[in-house]
């Protein structure tokens, strides 16, 4: 079996995390004791794949393949204390005393550096006992101290090990308009620094898209972070369920990133989910293929504060779940690209993948799970790097990390990849089939380019 290892580090990674092992459990029909009890008719077709996240124990328990760590033992304490007691094995629970106080240098460097072995070797178990090893997925912030900087020491580290294994994070980005610390655009910036080195798919998710996707789509008016971690599990679930379950046409974690990523450090995904809508209005309505690849391709449904109208698509993949003809699908798909040509760049053609798989989450008859690798991302690295600017120019709040032993050169760095990493989307984004790019060792030589579509401009669907 291709087995996949999840890490979940500091509160939020943890908090997603635990909801995404929620929601696959109760996919599989695995109760929070580990014990499989869905109808017999299932039975084959859920426990078919059930090697790829969950490892089976003596006593016919399935226990989760997944490493929880945190610098502080409260998120922990908690995971430990509620419904999910007996759910997660003991041992794979890691946690310091101190925590990182919202500093990337001490999860980077001091309080992260102390814990990561013990962490490695737990990875090390998991790897020795799996058959076929996969590859990791990571769930945590990239705001905080622990999830962006031990999170990223982790993601090296196993880099390190296994070179050659597939590394997908699921990493919560910080959102425009809500700010949790005043040092967050140091943190992101340290450590979109890691994920573009070490990460080969990164999915991007940020808190006020999902707030945003709760308050206007699901009506909800003041959703808890339940809710937002809720939707992120959907589409964790949703990216994930061709590896858990037997399909028509079946993507594994390596076939997504190959079909996805052009160039190796352009692997930063915006993801969406369908069908979202008011729950009270969901008796009056019948769901159809077209109505789903509607909704993906919606603004409004993605979970990235950037807007895919104002860049260009290089690569989309949609994952259907349910009874749906693949027929039906290839078909609207290719009518979306077809009408909306100006959003695709030329120069990739057939850059949208389908998959299909027959079993629909649980309470909906057909869903949809989209990602898609569209220029527009820049926008959200845009944001942080100004605001790190204006910080870093005073060199505010940076004691906290030079106490640490970090080096302020390591902050010129990092910002440089940054901006180099929005010039090289924007290359992208503004290159045309026809014109000829020299070559020239690492970058491209920019050529004329010719205008993507115009801002503000709108997506037929």
């Amino acid at each position: 079996m291709r087995e996949i290892i999840h890490i979940q580090t500091g509160q939020c990674g943890n908090q997603i995390g635990t909801k995404f092992w929620e929601t696959i459990a109760s996919e599989h029909s695995i109760d929070l004791n580990g014990v499989w009890n869905g109808e017999e008719s299932m039975k084959a077709t859920q426990l078919d794949r059930i090697d790829v996240y969950f490892n089976q124990a003596s006593n016919n328990r399935y226990v989760p393949r997944a490493v929880i760590v945190d610098l502080e033992p409260g998120t922990i304490e908690t995971i430990r204390q509620e419904k999910f007691r007996d759910f997660f094995r003991p041992d794979n629970f890691i946690h310091g005393q101190s925590g990182a106080g919202n500093v990337w240098a001490k999860g980077h460097y001091t309080e992260g550096a102390e814990l990561v072995d013990s962490v490695l070797d737990i990875v090390r178990k998991e790897a020795e006992n799996s058959d076929s090893l996969q590859g990791f997925q990571f769930t945590h912030s990239l705001g905080g101290g622990t999830g962006s900087g031990m999170g990223t020491l982790l993601l090296s580290k196993i880099r390190e090990e296994y070179p050659d294994r597939m590394m997908s994070t699921f990493s919560v980005v910080p959102s425009p308009r809500v700010s949790d610390t005043v040092v967050e655009p140091y943190n992101a910036t340290l450590s979109v620094h890691q994920l573009v080195e070490n990460s080969d798919m990164a999915f991007c998710i940020d808190n006020e898209a999902l707030h945003d996707i709760c308050f206007n789509t699901l009506k909800n008016p003041n959703p808890a972070y339940e809710d937002l971690n809720a939707l992120v599990a959907m589409v964790m679930s949703g990216v994930t369920t061709s590896l858990r379950f037997p399909g028509q046409l079946n993507a594994d974690l390596r076939k997504m990133a190959v079909n996805l990523v052009p160039f190796p450090r352009l692997h930063f995904f915006m993801v969406g989910f369908a069908p979202l809508g008011n729950p009270k209005s969901a008796a009056f309505r019948k769901v159809s293929v077209s109505d789903l690849i509607q909704q993906l391709f919606n603004s409004k449904n993605m979970m990235a504060a950037s807007d895919p109208r104002h860049g260009r698509y290089l690569a989309v993949a949609a994952i259907f779940r349910g009874k749906v003809s693949t027929n039906d699908v290839e078909e609207q798909m290719l009518n979306v690209q077809q009408k909306n040509s100006s959003y695709f760049v030329e120069w990739i053609p057939n850059n949208a993948k389908t998959a299909v798989c027959d079993i629909p989450p649980q309470g909906l008859e057909m869903s949809a799970t989209f990602i898609g690798n569209n220029t527009s991302i820049q926008e959200l690295f845009r944001r942080v790097n100004e605001q790190f600017t204006v910080m870093f120019r005073r060199k505010a709040f940076l004691h906290w990390y030079t106490d640490e032993g970090m080096d302020e050169m390591e902050f010129t760095e990092a910002e440089s990849n940054m901006n180099d990493l929005i010039n090289e989307y924007q290359q992208y984004q503004d290159a045309t089939a026809d014109e000829e790019m020299a070559y020239d060792g690492d970058e491209y030589m920019e050529g004329d380019y010719a205008e993507g579509p115009m801002e503000g401009q709108e997506f037929q669907e």
